[in-house]
Formats: C-alpha cells, sequence, structure tokens
C-alpha cells in the first residue's frame, strides 16, 4: 500500500474525536485515540534493539553508524532504495519491506537527505517498525501533521523527533541518533530535552558531578514531537537505574505545564518521589518571535516560559537558570531523597527552589508588543490588512475597530498532535492564557465544523444561538485556509453584535515557510514576505542559515551561540545577572570556522555591543577548531571590541589553551559564571 493510500485509510478509519473540557486546565483534552499510546514502551532501547539504518550509504549516516557500532549499538544493517549490497561490513537492501523481512529490526534511525524524511517515516510506520528516530530539521508542519494522523491510528510504532539528536541508553550501550558520545557515563540520571544543545550541557553536567545518566531523550523542538515529556517521565519512573529527572523546556506549547501535571500524580502516588530538575528556556524572548527552534513560539493562550517555571515549581520540581548547576544540584537532591527528606514541603525541592532561584535574582522583564511583525526564518507572519485581505475573499466581515471582544484561532494542540480551534471569550492579552479552550479535530476531517465543535465553542465565547451561522462559517474559513495554505497559527479576534453578526476586528495569521523553503510549496504566501521590516542583521543571518533576533534595550553584550536552546538561555542567564544582551544569535546548533566568522561581522554590526560573548558547547565539532575559527575571524575582522568565550565540548581544554596563548583581547573559560561575569564587567567598562 502507497504512503497516500495507508493515510487515507488511517482517516478513515480513526475514531471520531470526541471534544472534552478539562475542569483542571484551561485546555481541553480528548479521548485517547488508536493506542499510540502503548508504543511508549518501545522507548526502552538497550543491547537488545536491532538497529535499521534508512539512508544508510549516505555521507552523515555512514559516520554516524561508525560512532554508534564502536559505541556498542546493534546496527543490522540498512535501506538504500533499489540497492541490495553491502556497507560496513552490514546489509544493504532496497526498501523497508524487504529489510524488515530479512533483518528484524526493532528501531530505525532516519537519515534520509533533503524532502525523503517523512516518506521515510511513513514507510517505516507502514512495516512496523517499533521506534523510528527522525533529526531532520526544516519537516514542515503540516506533512508532521499527516504523520502524526497516522501514528495515531496504530499501536506499533513510536516516533522520536523530529529535529532533535535522538535517544540514548548509557547502561545498554545503544545510541539512535547524533549525541556527542564522550560525555555519556553510565550512571543514574534520565535527561528529556527539548533542546539537543541544552541536553548536552546537562549530560556534561551530571557526568562532571559523577552521576552520569541513564537515558538522553530529546523530544526536539518542533512544533509537534512524537514522543513528549510525559511519556520520557513515564520510562523513567519505572527504570530501576534512574533515581533522578531532568527536564529541559522552552517557550512554546504546553509540555512542561502536562509534565508538571504528571508530576504531581506521581508524587501522589510515590511514597519516595525521585527528584526533578528543570531548566526553562526563552524567559527574556520578545513576544512574537521563534527563536531558532521551530516551535519556540507561543499559540494563543500558551504560558510564557515564566508561568511555566512557576507552575514546576509549584510540584516541587527545582528549576535552575542554568544546566551547569544541574549536576551539583541533583547530586543534592539525591542525597536528601536517601536521607528520607526529599519531597517534603518544609525542605524539599520546592522550598529550596525558592531560596536558589526567585530570591538570588531578579529577572527584568523584556518589554516587547504582541502586535509586532518579525517574518523568520521557518515562519511568516503577515501584515493584519493582508490577513484580513485574505478574509474578505472568503466572505467574512471585518470592521478592522480592533477594540476588545473574543479571541477565536485555528491553531495546534501541541500535546494532542492534532490541529485545534482555540476561544477565549476575552481577547485581553493578559487573561488569554487562562480563559481559552482548545477543541482539537483529526487532520484533514469536517470536526472543526461539526455541531458539536459550534456549540462548544459558542458557549466559550458566551456568544447566542443567533451567532452560531456566522461563527460556523468563520471557523470553516478559518479552517480551509489553515488547510490550504499551511499555516502554523490563524489567531483572529472578534466582535459579536446583539443581532448576532460576527465580525472580525484584529488578525495575526502565521505561516509555515518551511513548506516554501524545503518544497517551494506556497509561493503566493512566501511572496506577501515583507522584507523591509526586516532588520538587515536577521536577513544576513539567514542567508548564512543562522537565526539572529535583536533584543530591546541597551544591547552592550553581543551573543553567538550555537544551538538554539542553549542561544535562550544564555540570553536568559545574562539579563538574570544584570546584563544587556543585543541579540539572540542560533548559529544552527554547529559551529564551525564560517559560521564563527559570519557570526561576528553580523553581530558586530549593532553599534551598541561593546563585547562580544560566545558559548559554545561543542558536541561533534571540535573545541579546539572552534576556538581556531574565532581566533581567524578575530584577525580578520580586526575587531576592535574585546571577545569573552566559553567553550566546553569535545577538546574544550585545547580550545581554551589555544585562545589563551594567542595573545589576542580573548578571554577563555570553561565556566559559563565566570565567563558571564567578565563579559557583563568588560560591558560595563571595567577591565
Amino acid at each position: 500500500m502507497s504512503s497516500t493510500a495507508f493515510l487515507r485509510s488511517c482517516r478513515a478509519s480513526a475514531p471520531s474525536t470526541r471534544l472534552v473540557q478539562s475542569s483542571k486546565s484551561s485546555f481541553s483534552t480528548t479521548a485517547r485515540l488508536g493506542a499510540y499510546e502503548d508504543t511508549i514502551q518501545n522507548l526502552k532501547i538497550g543491547k537488545h534493539t536491532r538497529v535499521l539504518y534508512q539512508g544508510f550509504t549516505g555521507r552523515q549516516a555512514t559516520a554516524n553508524a561508525r560512532e554508534s557500532i564502536a559505541y556498542g549499538t546493534n546496527v543490522v544493517g540498512g535501506v538504500k532504495p533499489g540497492t541490495t549490497g553491502e556497507h560496513l561490513g552490514l546489509p544493504v537492501l532496497p526498501d523497508v519491506r524487504t529489510a524488515v523481512k530479512e533483518l528484524k529490526p526493532d528501531a530505525s534511525a532516519i537519515y534520509v537527505p533533503g524532502n525523503g524524511t517523512v516518506a521515510a517515516m511513513e514507510e517505516a510506520i507502514e512495516n512496523e517498525i517499533g521506534l523510528i528516530v527522525a533529526v531532520a530539521e526544516h519537516i514542515p508542519l503540516h506533512d508532521i501533521m499527516r504523520v502524526q494522523q497516522m501514528l495515531r491510528t496504530q499501536s506499533k510504532t513510536r516516533l522520536v523527533g523530529a529535529n532533535c539528536p535522538g535517544i540514548i541508553n548509557t547502561w545498554g550501550r545503544c545510541r539512535l541518533g547524533f549525541q556527542p558520545l564522550p560525555f555519556f557515563k553510565e550512571g543514574n540520571v534520565g535527561i528529556v530535552a527539548k533542546s539537543g544543545t541544552l541536553s548536552y550541557e546537562a549530560v556534561a553536567s551530571t557526568t562532571r558531578a559523577g552521576l552520569g545518566q541513564t537515558y538522553g531523550i530529546s523530544v526536539g523542538g518542533d512544533v509537534l514531537a512524537g514522543t513528549n515529556f510525559v511519556e520520557a517521565l513515564e520510562i523513567f519512573e519505572h527504570d530501576e537505574k534512574t533515581e533522578g529527572m531532568v527536564v529541559i523546556g522552552e517557550i512554546g506549547g504546553r509540555a512542561e505545564i502536562d509534565a508538571a501535571e504528571w508530576i504531581r500524580e506521581y508524587k501522589k502516588r510515590t511514597l519516595n518521589p525521585k527528584p526533578i530538575m528543570a531548566v526553562i528556556g526563552g524567559i527574556e524572548s520578545p513576544m512574537g518571535r521563534v527563536m531558532g527552534h521551530a516551535g519556540a513560539w507561543r499559540s494563543p493562550g500558551e504560558a510564557t516560559a515564566h508561568e511555566k517555571i512557576a507552575i514546576l515549581e509549584k510540584e516541587g520540581v527545582v528549576v535552575v537558570d542554568h544546566p551547569e548547576k544541574l549536576g551539583e544540584g541533583m547530586k543534592k537532591l539525591l542525597s536528601e531523597r536517601g536521607s528520607g527528606t526529599s519531597g517534603r514541603p518544609a525542605s524539599g525541592p520546592g522550598a529550596m527552589q525558592k531560596r536558589g532561584y526567585h530570591t538570588m535574582r531578579r529577572r527584568p522583564r523584556t518589554s516587547s508588543s504582541s502586535n509586532c511583525l518579525f517574518p523568520l526564518k521557518r515562519t511568516l507572519i503577515i501584515k493584519p490588512e493582508q490577513a484580513f485581505d485574505m478574509l474578505k475573499e472568503r466572505g467574512i466581515k471585518v470592521s478592522g475597530a480592533n477594540g476588545q471582544g473574543q479571541m477565536l484561532a485555528v491553531s495546534v494542540d501541541r500535546s494532542q498532535r492534532m490541529p485545534c480551534v482555540v476561544a477565549s471569550p476575552t481577547s485581553d492579552p493578559s487573561q488569554v492564557f487562562q480563559r481559552s479552550r482548545r477543541y482539537p479535530f483529526e487532520y484533514g476531517s469536517n470536526d472543526a465544523t461539526s455541531d458539536v465543535m459550534i456549540n462548544q465553542v459558542a458557549e466559550r465565547l458566551q456568544v447566542s444561538d443567533s451567532a452560531k451561522p456566522e461563527l460556523k462559517k468563520l471557523i470553516e474559513q478559518l479552517v480551509d485556509l489553515y488547510m490550504q495554505k499551511e499555516a502554523a497559527v490563524l489567531r483572529t479576534n472578534i466582535t459579536v453584535s446583539d443581532a448576532g453578526e460576527v465580525s472580525v476586528t484584529d488578525a495575526q495569521f502565521r505561516f509555515d515557510d518551511s513548506a516554501f523553503r524545503s518544497s517551494k510549496r506556497q509561493q503566493d504566501v512566501h511572496a506577501l514576505r515583507d522584507l523591509a521590516a526586516v532588520v538587515p542583521e536577521e536577513l544576513a543571518a539567514e542567508e548564512e542559515g543562522m537565526t539572529y533576533v535583536k533584543m530591546p534595550g541597551e544591547g552592550t553584550l553581543g551573543t553567538i551561540v550555537n544551538g538554539a536552546g542553549l542561544a535562550m538561555n544564555t540570553v536568559d542567564a545574562l539579563i538574570a545577572r544584570r546584563g544587556h544582551p543585543a541579540n539572540f544569535l542560533d548559529t544552527g546548533g554547529k559551529a564551525t570556522k564560517e559560521t564563527v566568522k559570519a557570526s561576528f561581522k553580523i553581530v558586530t554590526s549593532d553599534p551598541r555591543v561593546k563585547v562580544i560573548f560566545v558559548n559554545i558547547f561543542g558536541g561533534l565539532t571540535l573545541g579546539d577548531m572552534i576556538a581556531n575559527g574565532i581566533l581567524l575571524a578575530f584577525k580578520d575582522l580586526a575587531l576592535q571590541v574585546p571577545v569573552v568565550v566559553r567553550l566546553r565540548g569535545t577538546n574544550e581544554a585545547e580550545g581554551q589553551q589555544l585562545i589563551r596563548d594567542s595573545g589576542l583581547k580573548i578571554d577563555a573559560y570553561d565556566s559559563f559564571e565566570e565567563a558571564a561575569a567578565r563579559a557583563i564587567e568588560l560591558a560595563a567598562g571595567k577591565s
């Protein structure tokens, strides 16, 4: 059966969505669909796991497979379409069906280039491989929603990813992904993360503290994750070797809130619960921005990073402001657990957290406008008047009065992994999170305009029966536009007259730009991008495959960081220490001589910058190579501003020594705290 035919059969056989309002949260939930949750146990990889590579003979797959095999991973072979032979001494087969029949794999690592990742995932699902790991970035949102539709209607295959380093089990010596192996050590801490580089930081910190890890599960930075925090935490809960848990989250979605709700129930049913720590990135991210990761943006009604931290702290999670603190912090919590004190309200994690986080530093809030327009890589936000034109073409009344009314949107329910209608009786930004409800519907179905949906949305918006016909028309047109133009979120503010007339007063439409960038789809939407609204540094970074966001204020510290999560955390941590970052700059998860030089050029084009702060964690990238890139950039660009480098990771000592021996105006550190303090000191004019 072809992938397209299989997807059609999934839609036809999928149980209808039951819309249920949750009394415990400001989001709706749905009844469990199919039995995808039954595949959680497939995450328990180890020596027994037979691993297949899709795209086996490619350059990246070959290098990765060699490392994984040397580590101990039981790689049994791979697939190259239309080819039968041998590679790395292992069989190569022409398609997944044949590979499954002959090699009987338990898991597949997908290294298919370009647009082939989605087809490779579909093929693996069709052939019921138990675990698939997709590391690729830039998969269009609507493509992954179709994959999620397939996953939801079966009970054999579990997905990790996409846009992630993968999953690793240290005791079982099994790696599916590209995690930097030198930092992993058999130990007792389970780590689940959205950010790859922050997860490496957590691994390095727990290894340095002598704890090591059991599992490292990366859920990825995309809007929809094949595996979420709760599912990973369930693995950690029942794993005998895992004694402590680490969650690394960020803005976007409600995975952290779902985790907090799970933690509450876990502590109720567990006499001596395992301690849990967390880091949440994006505290200082300006509203309306995409912070490097495709999923690092807030949909209508979603919590801020501040709110996520407060919710986790309420459940006794120790939230720290930098992953460097996780190792020693977890060591202390494990010691308390051993003495029977962990989890008690007066002296347990929650109490420790309140002393260690909020009272230590007050975080100044970044001022930003919720209505600002920031077209960025992987997303496209069009002007309100352009959104109005789209609605008018579809026969929707538009007034543009922009007064207080209700909020209605079509977006993504990341927890349910489905598109959804979002409704709030108020459009006041300060109240939308608390008063919004989400109503998920099957991708490609008519559920969004069913009588059940319209009645529930009307009730939530507090409008009369007379408004339901026009309300239904608006929802119908928004959903159709959402599907046809591959939108990420279509938000409207509406007013409803006494006679039941519905009028749109404001519209904020965000489209998935990766559909154009990866497949040249939606060219008409992409053509609406207003390049004049983009600051030059952002365009220059985009041309280099990087993401740059200009921060408001003094902006004395230019930042260069590899990885979106680490870049968010760097900005957060500098502000918490009373620094003034000029920018967020994500080099794209890896740093090379070329990207480092381009980054310096972009950052120093901002006249506010007095010091450049480089924060690099070299996973697969060697620290000495990064150091040479920094020295080359410093000389070639004749930099006049001081540079502070915090370099961790592979060959970190060699890299730091190269910088110290250079004789240039560059300081090199291993510790983030020391490096940040030095950068802030220099920016303040102190030598």
